[in-house]
């Protein structure tokens, strides 16, 4: 899965979609987990990368890993 491109995100969280005009704002986590998408990282690679860099307990990381995408593609802001 990956951002649409027209989908421009800052490195402190700041997501703009252009076709749309809305624009949202993440914490540190979901940054990260958006400049994984744009770097072509699978969900596992995702979940494996944060579970290295935060301290998160692996069931809970999956959930909020999976809740976060869910929450882009409701937002369209991903490409299928």
């Amino acid at each position: 899965m990956k951002l649409k491109k027209n989908v421009a995100v800052s490195e402190n969280g700041f997501v703009f979609n252009a076709a749309r005009g809305e624009s949202f704002t993440t914490n540190s986590i979901g940054a990260k987990i958006l400049q994984l998408l744009q770097d072509g990282k699978t969900e596992e690679d995702i979940q494996a990368t944060i579970l290295e860099q935060y301290e998160i307990d692996s069931a809970t990381c999956e959930k909020d890993v999976y809740d976060f995408i869910k929450m882009l593609v409701q937002f369209s802001l991903t490409e299928h």
